[in-house]
């Protein structure tokens, strides 16, 4: 025991040593402040206004002076309303250095012409905008009503107020905010995929520099894979840990508290959920970080370690996709498969638990798949890595590796 906190606190120090490590950390907690910064750093540069200006011409005054009721409205368009009957080369020049788009009324007998003039069509794919048409119509309406002196009650009795509800019959459907989602699930990977992958860069530039002799000469290779493994594992943590916060200050300190809400819904974060992600986080990272302990002991240089590395980054990518894509459809038998498949669970199962989804049979199951599968990549990856700890030549190929283990055995 006292040997493995050696080689764990060895692998800490090693890792915070990095350069690349230390990079790497800052450009993403800056990355994460500056997304979060966004609409400041639009409006510093005048740019705190998505909408697009509008100019609307009623020379017959069809709207009554209630087009600006439509900037309430935040359709997306600042609107000005003028009565003046501006030429066409007049709109032109308008619509070519004042303003994105300009809307014409006339009237004719009944029938109210809507002109939408722009400098090129090709952004609304050479149509109006919908939402155009049906704002100014209700507007038209609301306007002719009016003038004809309905009372209110008859008003409500043309155009009455639906009360609507969604009801799902899918038992299984899925509930929670899809950011948030989406979110877990891409840090999941990160966290699990490239910390993992440290591992196997730890084991080959220790073989280069030639400190693996001092340590297999102090302790056991059982000792140094699981300390390698947990050391690197700890720093991973404290690295998301540590994104999650800086995270949530700059959210909380540079977003405007409605739009925070109106994005990511915390309500489905419960402390079941924390729990078991973390616990799916330690087991995920401890099957990846093995299998590319695996990989790492069988090459002898860093420059080899992407090639042989190839293989799990090929499952870890299937697995990721495998829960991204079921999380599409989350009443699907895929969706239970990739629950369950040690390769995609880690990053599957808490989205199926937040979203309702995962029975409590289901998660159990799930976690002895994983745990057995980890043990038992564990035990594979220690006997190779005892197999294969000071080979210095050419790099063996995983069969050769396992077949050597197999002899030692």
């Amino acid at each position: 025991m006292k040997n493995l906190g050696i080689v764990t606190g060895f692998t800490i120090k090693e890792m915070l040593r990095r350069k690349s490590f230390i990079f790497s950390t800052l450009v993403l907690l800056i990355i994460i402040v500056l997304a979060f910064n966004i609409p400041n750093i639009m409006s510093m540069f005048g740019t705190d206004s998505l909408d697009e200006k509008v100019l609307v011409i009623d020379p017959e005054n069809l709207f009554d002076g209630q087009v600006e009721y439509l900037n309430n409205m935040e359709l997306g368009y600042t609107f000005e309303i003028t009565t003046e009957n501006l030429s066409q080369e007049q709109i032109k020049q308008k619509v070519e250095n004042d303003i994105d788009a300009c809307i014409k009324f006339t009237k004719n007998d009944n029938t109210v012409k809507m002109e939408y003039i722009v400098e090129s069509a090709s952004m609304n794919f050479g149509s109006v905008p919908q939402t155009l048409i049906a704002s100014f119509t209700n507007l038209y309406s609301n306007v002719q009503i009016s003038k004809l002196n309905i009372t209110p009650e008859e008003i409500a009795a043309i155009e009455p107020q639906f009360d609507v509800e969604l009801i799902e019959t899918d038992e299984n459907a899925a509930k929670g905010n899809v950011a948030i989602m989406m979110i877990i699930s891409l840090v999941l990977f990160y966290a699990i995929f490239f910390c993992a992958q440290q591992v196997s860069v730890s084991i080959t530039t220790e073989k280069t520099s030639k400190i693996i002799e001092t340590l297999v000469t102090s302790t056991d290779s059982k000792t140094i894979v699981l300390g390698k493994t947990l050391g690197i594992g700890i720093v991973g943590l404290v690295q998301i840990i540590l994104m999650i916060v800086v995270a949530g200050i700059s959210a909380k300190f540079c977003m405007d508290p409605e739009l925070l809400n109106s994005i990511f819904d915390l309500s489905s974060i419960t402390p079941k959920l924390v729990i078991l992600t973390l616990v799916y986080f330690c087991f995920g990272y401890a099957l990846y970080s093995l299998g590319f302990a695996l990989t790492g002991s069988t090459v002898s240089k860093p420059e080899d370690v992407q090639y042989a590395n190839g293989p799990i980054n090929f499952i870890a990518v299937i697995g990721f996709y495998l829960a991204y894509f079921s999380m599409m459809n989350p009443s699907s038998n895929m969706n239970q498969i990739s629950g369950i498949v040690p390769i995609s669970s880690p990053f599957s199962m808490p989205l199926r638990i937040m979203m309702g989804t995962a029975t409590n049979s289901e998660i159990v199951t799930s976690l002895i798949v994983l745990i057995v599968t980890t043990i038992l990549l564990a035990v594979i990856a220690i006997k190779v890595y005892s197999s294969t700890i000071l080979n210095t030549g050419a790099r063996l190929s995983l069969k050769d590796a396992i077949k050597m283990a197999k002899e030692n055995k």
